[in-house]
């Protein structure tokens, strides 16, 4: 957390101190301070933060909370409903595509009535792929039961943090509850926030943890939880349920008080300013009223009687405040940074027109603009534009156009789509020098490849052009590896460095098809587009050239959140190639610990400090994992070892045209994350093969053979001389840790031998 920055203030209140902060660390302060039990989460920008901030403060002892690293935030929701149901208290944040990953399990956790807190740090939802805040993720959550509350400012995040796990809690709510505020302009601007210096005072506030509910924590008391329902008993469930949310409304007003005597903070059910006798307002939600209220500001100095409306929850909607508020207003503006695409207005608009129907006596004319999407910035002169729109209607007595955009542009042709580069296919990705054969006594791939340097005619697949860091191994690897490939390629991006650094409209540095989908589905959906090929080029109805290789490139995790979609592919055994490039981590949104990072080493998720030290388990080996689906060709790779890629790559591309499904794994360095010298890059692969880290081997048709052996070779070295080239790593070294290193040597040597076995006996 940052310095604090002035003086202990002292009111008739608890104590507070004053700092400087942003959003995602007032979140983690206020996790940190009610010290939950388990927190599962998986990293996605721009809530990454709330877990790397909580990972910190655990390693230096400032809480005790369990964070379990999940596989995807379908299995983070998981991990979160399963502790929930076990009677602790549950702390999540994700944001965007994270929470569509989850959303089949909010209801679940609604529905079944277990309280838990989630920071949803608001996202443009993908596609095509845009980081920035809008509501498009919020208004998914709607309708999952949970309570919303939303939040403007860094200070509203902590406070209302504190104030949703009284609420969740409650005896007549017992529901889950989001707190939602803005992606960028909340999580990551810094604003001047006051804390309660002593986390006494917030644990008093929530209280003691329930334990007189349907909690699964006692084997000695069982309990059945989620049983089956027919419909009557649904109904009634949903009834109760609805009543809970409506209750909430309610619970919040009391919270809210409560919180204002030991704060000296007030969260009113609506945020109104100067609507006293404001005749035109905007209805805002989070970051862009707080904007709108200096335009207000403005035009009451031109002696415009304006106002704005930002709720604090949304969930249960405040339909009886808002009619209060807006008896007197002639014209409201309500701009939302999402759409119902098709509903002639987004949500909360159909929901404050709804609130109004049922005042007889109100006249107020609505207008609707959807603004801001993708993290589009919202100014002052923006909100005046609102105003006047309103104004105008207000003085017409009417809307011309009660719904529209704002902030669009028309078209421009000259900024469609370009590649760097002019696109390349056929002949030119064909060198001849090339050719592989089976031999029919072995069962095996002869490959014969001629040296390196004649095959670097063959141009490159990604144009120079991409954003990737300064040393960073993705596409050195990439072009090594495709070096061996013969003829047109297309090719699936999982989200990832290698697609963010190639990719950013209206440039494309991929010289051949490029196609992306997110992390958890990049298999499943080239699988898709390999049977469409096929079928559509059976039916006559295109035509393709018979060598062309559909391969898909993931890593940063890709391997983690995707594991299923990749084993399912597998097993189909679709004619295709599965590209992981293992940079030991989550490197695209920050560095964040992932299953293949090794035990010990040091990411924004697996922090070093006084009370832990790095990766707590080992490394997940995908390749193994991989091979026992019995896909016909599995094989690891490393640019260091130039010669060995390149044959394997051919062995893939004939795999994947004539037999099916071939996995590879290729290790590339991130000397950003690695805390490495950009120019160390070979050195640090080649020491990781010949510790026997990162072994090089092949699965073929169910037999592995070693393709390199360090120790035959001569060149078997300790861990320290691959360590000690890593800034990530080098506490390793240190006589404290030695137990550690021990343990993580032991596991490398014990993988390395069942390996050898493999290698010895074809059975295996």
């Amino acid at each position: 957390m940052a310095m604090v920055v002035e003086q202990p203030i002292k009111k008739n209140t608890a104590e507070q101190l004053v700092t400087f902060e942003s959003g995602n660390e007032m979140a983690a302060m206020a996790a940190a301070q009610i010290n939950y039990h388990i927190m599962g989460y998986f990293p996605i920008t721009p809530s990454t933060e709330v877990a790397q901030y909580l990972d910190q403060m655990k390693a230096r002892g400032e809480h005790n909370i369990k964070l379990i690293p999940a596989d995807g935030e379908h299995g983070s929701a998981g991990i979160c409903y399963g502790a929930a149901a076990t009677g602790a208290r549950v702390f999540n944040a994700t944001s965007a595509n994270g929470l569509m990953y989850m959303l089949e399990q909010l209801p679940v956790q609604s529905g079944t009535r277990f309280p838990m807190v989630l920071n949803l740090v608001t996202r443009s939802v993908s596609g095509p792929l845009d980081i920035r805040g809008d509501h498009s993720d919020l208004y998914f959550a709607l309708n999952t039961g949970w309570v919303i509350l939303t939040a403007r400012t860094p200070q509203a995040v902590y406070d209302m943090n504190i104030m949703a796990l009284k609420i969740a809690e409650h005896s007549k709510v017992r529901l889950p509850v989001i707190v939602a505020y803005d992606g960028f302009f909340t999580s990551h601007q810094k604003r001047k926030v006051n804390y309660f210096k002593d986390r006494q005072v917030v644990q008093q506030f929530v209280g003691e943890c329930p334990t007189d509910y349907h909690f699964a924590r006692d084997p000695k008391r069982p309990v059945t939880i989620g049983a089956h329902m027919n419909g009557e008993d649904l109904m009634n469930n949903h009834f109760q349920q609805s009543e809970a949310m409506y209750a909430a409304g309610e619970i919040f007003k009391e919270v809210a008080a409560d919180y204002a005597a030991i704060s000296g903070r007030e969260y009113p059910v609506l945020d109104l300013y100067k609507m006293e006798d404001a005749e035109v307002a905007l209805f805002l939600l989070n970051s862009a009223a707080e904007t709108a209220k200096d335009t207000v500001d403005r035009l009451r100095e031109k002696g415009i009687k304006a106002g704005v409306i930002s709720p604090n929850i949304i969930r249960p909607f405040p339909a009886k405040e808002i009619r209060e508020a807006l008896k007197n207003i002639k014209a409201l503006l309500i701009g939302e940074r999402a759409d119902s695409y098709g509903g002639n207005g987004p949500n909360l608009t159909h929901e404050v027109k709804s609130a109004l129907q049922d005042d007889k006596d109100n006249k107020t004319i609505v207008l609707s603009r959807v603004f801001g999407l993708g993290g589009k910035d919202f100014y002052e002169d923006d909100a005046e534009h609102f105003f006047n729109e309103a104004i105008e209607a207000m003085n017409n007595g009417y809307a011309n156009k009660t719904f529209d955009y704002f902030g669009h542009v028309p078209g421009n042709k000259d900024k469609g789509l370009k590649p760097v580069i002019t696109p390349q296919h056929g002949d030119v990705y064909k060198s001849g020098l090339i050719h592989v054969e089976k031999d029919p006594q072995t069962n095996k791939l002869k490959v014969k490849i001629p040296p390196l340097r004649s095959l670097t005619s063959k141009p490159k697949r990604i144009a120079s052009g991409h954003g990737a860091c300064p040393g960073c191994g993705i596409f050195t690897g990439l072009e090594l590896f495709f070096k061996g490939i013969e003829g047109d390629v297309v090719v699936l991006f999982q989200t990832g460095c290698a697609y963010v650094t190639t990719t950013a409209y209206p440039y494309s540095s991929h010289k051949q098809t490029m196609i992306h989908n997110l992390f958890q589905n990049g298999a499943a959906t080239l699988s898709g587009t390999v049977e469409a090929f096929l079928e559509l080029k059976e039916r006559g109805e295109i035509e393709i050239s018979d060598d062309a290789t559909f391969v898909m490139i993931t890593g940063d995790g890709g391997m983690d959140i995707g594991m299923g979609s990749a084993i399912g592919t597998a097993l189909r055994n679709h004619n295709l190639i599965m590209l992981e490039y293992d940079n030991e981590g989550y490197m695209n949104t920050g560095s964040q610990m992932s299953y293949s990072t090794p035990k010990g080493h040091m990411t924004s998720t697996s922090n070093v400090g006084r009370t832990q030290k790095g990766k707590a388990f080992h490394h997940k080996d995908t390749a193994q994992i991989m091979a026992s689906t019995n896909i016909p060709y599995v094989f690891t790779g490393a640019e260091a070892f130039q010669q060995d890629l390149i044959k394997k790559a051919a062995k893939a591309q004939w795999y994947a045209q004539n037999v099916g499904t071939v996995y590879g794994k290729i290790l590339i360095t991130c000397p950003l994350n690695w805390k490495s010298d950009d120019r160390y890059g070979e050195k640090i692969i080649e020491a990781a093969v010949n510790t026997c880290f990162f072994p090089l081997y092949e699965v073929e048709e169910g037999v592995t053979t070693i393709t390199y052996n360090p120790e035959e070779k001569k060149k078997r070295a300790g861990l320290p001389e691959w360590l000690n080239y890593m800034g990530k790593t080098k506490h390793l070294l240190k006589e404290e840790n030695h137990e550690m290193l021990m343990e993580l040597e032991e596991e490398i040597e014990k993988r390395w031998q069942r390996l050898l076995a493999k290698h010895e006996n074809p059975l295996l």
